[in-house]
Protein backbone atom coordinates (compact mmCIF):
# COMPACT_ATOMS: atom_id res chain seq x y z
CA UNK A 1 0.00 0.00 0.00
CA UNK A 2 0.94 3.75 -0.63
CA UNK A 3 0.90 5.94 2.66
CA UNK A 4 1.60 9.94 2.42
CA UNK A 5 0.54 12.77 4.58
CA UNK A 6 -2.05 14.66 3.48
CA UNK A 7 -1.95 18.44 4.57
CA UNK A 8 -5.04 20.39 5.36
CA UNK A 9 -6.68 21.62 2.10
CA UNK A 10 -9.84 22.41 0.36
CA UNK A 11 -12.34 19.31 1.67
CA UNK A 12 -15.72 20.79 0.15
CA UNK A 13 -18.80 19.43 0.99
CA UNK A 14 -19.78 16.38 -1.03
CA UNK A 15 -22.99 13.59 -1.02
CA UNK A 16 -23.12 11.70 1.83
CA UNK A 17 -23.42 8.31 1.64
CA UNK A 18 -24.94 7.30 5.31
CA UNK A 19 -27.26 4.80 4.31
CA UNK A 20 -30.31 5.88 6.97
CA UNK A 21 -30.06 9.40 6.23
CA UNK A 22 -30.32 8.78 2.86
CA UNK A 23 -33.59 6.58 3.36
CA UNK A 24 -34.98 8.95 5.74
CA UNK A 25 -34.25 11.67 3.56
CA UNK A 26 -36.03 10.12 0.65
CA UNK A 27 -38.81 9.39 2.69
CA UNK A 28 -39.51 12.67 4.05
CA UNK A 29 -38.61 14.43 0.64
CA UNK A 30 -41.63 12.45 -0.98
CA UNK A 31 -39.39 11.50 -3.60
CA UNK A 32 -37.29 14.51 -4.28
CA UNK A 33 -34.41 14.24 -2.44
CA UNK A 34 -31.31 13.88 -4.78
CA UNK A 35 -32.96 16.85 -6.40
CA UNK A 36 -33.05 18.86 -2.96
CA UNK A 37 -29.06 16.79 -1.90
CA UNK A 38 -28.02 18.90 -5.09
CA UNK A 39 -29.45 22.24 -4.58
CA UNK A 40 -27.79 21.95 -1.02
CA UNK A 41 -24.25 20.84 -2.22
CA UNK A 42 -24.11 23.63 -4.24
CA UNK A 43 -24.77 25.78 -1.26
CA UNK A 44 -22.28 24.02 1.03
CA UNK A 45 -18.87 26.41 2.61
CA UNK A 46 -16.02 24.86 1.64
CA UNK A 47 -14.06 23.33 5.03
CA UNK A 48 -11.15 22.73 5.43
CA UNK A 49 -9.52 18.93 6.10
CA UNK A 50 -8.06 18.30 9.79
CA UNK A 51 -4.75 16.84 7.43
CA UNK A 52 -3.73 13.01 8.52
CA UNK A 53 -2.46 9.68 6.60
CA UNK A 54 -4.17 8.03 3.82
CA UNK A 55 -3.55 5.10 2.18
CA UNK A 56 -4.02 4.11 -1.99
CA UNK A 57 -2.26 1.42 -3.82
CA UNK A 58 1.00 2.91 -6.08
CA UNK A 59 -0.31 4.52 -9.77
CA UNK A 60 0.21 1.38 -12.11
CA UNK A 61 0.41 2.07 -16.03
CA UNK A 62 -0.16 -1.26 -16.67
CA UNK A 63 -3.54 -1.49 -13.98
CA UNK A 64 -4.61 2.10 -13.78
CA UNK A 65 -6.69 3.91 -16.47
CA UNK A 66 -4.62 7.36 -16.86
CA UNK A 67 -5.44 10.08 -19.51
CA UNK A 68 -2.18 12.49 -20.10
CA UNK A 69 1.65 12.00 -20.12
CA UNK A 70 2.46 9.14 -18.16
CA UNK A 71 5.51 10.78 -16.86
CA UNK A 72 3.51 14.01 -15.36
CA UNK A 73 4.87 15.18 -11.92
CA UNK A 74 1.57 15.57 -10.62
CA UNK A 75 -1.46 13.15 -10.51
CA UNK A 76 -5.03 13.70 -10.50
CA UNK A 77 -6.36 10.64 -8.98
CA UNK A 78 -10.35 10.61 -9.17
CA UNK A 79 -13.05 8.26 -7.45
CA UNK A 80 -15.67 8.94 -9.20
CA UNK A 81 -19.39 7.24 -10.30
CA UNK A 82 -20.88 7.47 -13.36
CA UNK A 83 -24.23 8.00 -12.44
CA UNK A 84 -23.26 10.89 -10.08
CA UNK A 85 -24.50 14.59 -11.69
CA UNK A 86 -21.34 16.32 -10.24
CA UNK A 87 -19.07 13.67 -11.85
CA UNK A 88 -21.03 14.40 -14.79
CA UNK A 89 -19.74 18.35 -14.52
CA UNK A 90 -17.00 17.44 -12.92
CA UNK A 91 -15.01 15.25 -15.64
CA UNK A 92 -15.55 18.11 -17.99
CA UNK A 93 -13.41 20.30 -15.34
CA UNK A 94 -11.03 17.48 -15.61
CA UNK A 95 -10.95 17.52 -18.82
CA UNK A 96 -10.05 21.29 -19.16
CA UNK A 97 -7.40 20.56 -16.30
CA UNK A 98 -5.69 18.32 -18.74
CA UNK A 99 -5.52 20.56 -21.80
CA UNK A 100 -4.20 23.51 -19.57
CA UNK A 101 -1.70 21.48 -17.56
CA UNK A 102 -0.62 19.21 -20.72
CA UNK A 103 2.69 17.06 -20.25
CA UNK A 104 2.36 18.03 -16.13
CA UNK A 105 -0.27 16.30 -15.01
CA UNK A 106 -2.20 13.05 -15.94
CA UNK A 107 -5.38 11.94 -14.65
CA UNK A 108 -5.99 8.69 -13.34
CA UNK A 109 -9.60 7.35 -12.91
CA UNK A 110 -10.44 4.58 -10.23
CA UNK A 111 -13.87 3.75 -9.36
CA UNK A 112 -16.36 5.10 -6.12
CA UNK A 113 -20.10 3.48 -7.17
CA UNK A 114 -22.30 4.77 -4.96
CA UNK A 115 -24.52 1.64 -4.86
CA UNK A 116 -26.94 3.33 -1.51
CA UNK A 117 -27.96 6.02 -4.57
CA UNK A 118 -26.75 4.44 -8.07
CA UNK A 119 -27.70 1.09 -8.16
CA UNK A 120 -26.48 1.10 -11.78
CA UNK A 121 -23.38 2.40 -11.20
CA UNK A 122 -21.11 -1.04 -10.66
CA UNK A 123 -22.84 -2.31 -13.74
CA UNK A 124 -21.88 0.90 -15.43
CA UNK A 125 -17.87 0.47 -13.68
CA UNK A 126 -17.54 -2.76 -14.66
CA UNK A 127 -18.89 -1.98 -18.68
CA UNK A 128 -16.13 0.58 -18.95
CA UNK A 129 -13.34 -2.31 -17.53
CA UNK A 130 -14.70 -4.77 -19.72
CA UNK A 131 -14.18 -1.76 -22.58
CA UNK A 132 -10.78 -1.39 -21.24
CA UNK A 133 -10.25 -5.17 -21.88
CA UNK A 134 -11.46 -5.09 -25.47
CA UNK A 135 -9.59 -2.30 -26.60
CA UNK A 136 -7.41 -0.34 -24.33
CA UNK A 137 -6.73 2.79 -22.35
CA UNK A 138 -7.98 4.67 -25.07
CA UNK A 139 -11.14 2.66 -25.09
CA UNK A 140 -11.84 3.00 -21.59
CA UNK A 141 -11.53 6.88 -21.79
CA UNK A 142 -13.69 6.70 -24.74
CA UNK A 143 -16.62 4.38 -23.18
CA UNK A 144 -16.92 6.67 -19.92
CA UNK A 145 -16.93 9.88 -21.70
CA UNK A 146 -19.43 8.61 -24.42
CA UNK A 147 -21.70 6.96 -21.07
CA UNK A 148 -21.63 10.31 -19.26
CA UNK A 149 -22.50 11.84 -22.68
CA UNK A 150 -25.62 9.68 -22.75
CA UNK A 151 -26.63 8.94 -19.12
CA UNK A 152 -29.50 11.62 -17.30
CA UNK A 153 -27.49 10.51 -14.44
CA UNK A 154 -29.19 9.27 -10.85
CA UNK A 155 -29.63 6.00 -12.13
CA UNK A 156 -31.28 6.83 -15.45
CA UNK A 157 -29.07 4.50 -18.32
CA UNK A 158 -30.87 1.63 -18.86
CA UNK A 159 -28.32 -1.37 -18.77
CA UNK A 160 -29.41 -2.45 -21.44
CA UNK A 161 -27.33 0.59 -23.97
CA UNK A 162 -24.61 -0.30 -22.38
CA UNK A 163 -23.77 -2.94 -25.38
CA UNK A 164 -24.91 0.02 -27.36
CA UNK A 165 -21.98 2.17 -26.39
CA UNK A 166 -19.29 -0.25 -27.09
CA UNK A 167 -20.43 -0.85 -30.58
CA UNK A 168 -20.72 2.93 -31.21
CA UNK A 169 -16.99 3.26 -29.80
CA UNK A 170 -15.62 0.16 -32.24
CA UNK A 171 -16.10 -2.15 -29.76
CA UNK A 172 -17.25 -6.17 -30.50
CA UNK A 173 -20.62 -6.25 -28.93
CA UNK A 174 -20.88 -9.94 -28.57
CA UNK A 175 -17.62 -9.81 -26.59
CA UNK A 176 -18.60 -6.78 -24.72
CA UNK A 177 -22.01 -8.53 -23.39
CA UNK A 178 -19.71 -11.64 -23.05
CA UNK A 179 -17.07 -9.93 -20.58
CA UNK A 180 -19.72 -8.09 -18.78
CA UNK A 181 -22.32 -11.04 -18.37
CA UNK A 182 -19.25 -12.58 -16.87
CA UNK A 183 -18.43 -10.31 -13.76
CA UNK A 184 -15.06 -11.18 -13.94
CA UNK A 185 -14.31 -7.20 -12.68
CA UNK A 186 -16.65 -6.61 -9.93
CA UNK A 187 -14.06 -7.17 -7.84
CA UNK A 188 -11.71 -4.51 -9.28
CA UNK A 189 -14.23 -1.56 -8.68
CA UNK A 190 -14.93 -2.91 -5.23
CA UNK A 191 -11.53 -2.84 -4.58
CA UNK A 192 -11.71 0.70 -5.98
CA UNK A 193 -14.40 1.49 -4.26
CA UNK A 194 -12.96 0.12 -0.93
CA UNK A 195 -9.50 2.18 -1.30
CA UNK A 196 -12.08 5.70 -1.98
CA UNK A 197 -13.38 5.31 1.42
CA UNK A 198 -10.42 4.23 3.00
CA UNK A 199 -8.69 7.11 1.87
CA UNK A 200 -11.21 9.57 3.46
CA UNK A 201 -13.73 9.41 0.53
CA UNK A 202 -17.19 10.30 1.54
CA UNK A 203 -19.20 11.34 -1.60
CA UNK A 204 -18.46 11.43 -5.13
CA UNK A 205 -16.31 12.86 -7.16
CA UNK A 206 -13.92 12.50 -4.53
CA UNK A 207 -10.14 13.29 -5.90
CA UNK A 208 -6.55 13.22 -4.93
CA UNK A 209 -3.93 15.61 -6.33
CA UNK A 210 -0.72 14.21 -5.53
CA UNK A 211 2.90 15.87 -5.74
CA UNK A 212 5.99 14.43 -7.33
CA UNK A 213 7.08 14.03 -3.86
CA UNK A 214 3.77 12.46 -2.68
CA UNK A 215 2.41 14.90 -0.91
CA UNK A 216 -2.03 14.57 -1.45
CA UNK A 217 -4.13 17.43 -2.07
CA UNK A 218 -7.60 16.33 -1.19
CA UNK A 219 -11.04 17.91 -3.10
CA UNK A 220 -14.42 16.50 -2.61
CA UNK A 221 -16.87 17.18 -4.79
CA UNK A 222 -17.63 18.68 -8.06
CA UNK A 223 -15.11 21.90 -7.73
CA UNK A 224 -14.93 24.73 -10.16
CA UNK A 225 -12.46 24.87 -12.02
CA UNK A 226 -10.61 27.84 -10.17
CA UNK A 227 -10.42 25.70 -7.42
CA UNK A 228 -9.02 22.79 -9.23
CA UNK A 229 -6.40 24.70 -10.72
CA UNK A 230 -5.00 26.62 -7.92
CA UNK A 231 -4.62 23.43 -5.87
CA UNK A 232 -2.82 21.98 -9.12
CA UNK A 233 -0.53 24.69 -8.95
CA UNK A 234 0.07 23.99 -5.47
CA UNK A 235 0.91 20.46 -6.44
CA UNK A 236 3.43 21.86 -9.19
CA UNK A 237 5.56 23.99 -6.68
CA UNK A 238 6.06 20.55 -4.36
CA UNK A 239 9.61 19.67 -4.29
Amino acid sequence: MFLKTINAYFIPGSIVIAGALVAAAFYFSGGSFLQEEMAALDQREEIQGDGGEIRIRPIDVSKDHIKGDARATVSVIEYSDLECPFCKRFHQTLQRALGEYAGKARWVYRHFPLTSLHSKAPKEAEASECADELGGNDAFWAYINRLLEVTPSNDGLDLAQLPQIAQDIGLNRDAFIQCLESGKYASRVAEDLAEALSAGGDGTPYTLVMASNGKMFPISGAQPYASLKAIIELALREK
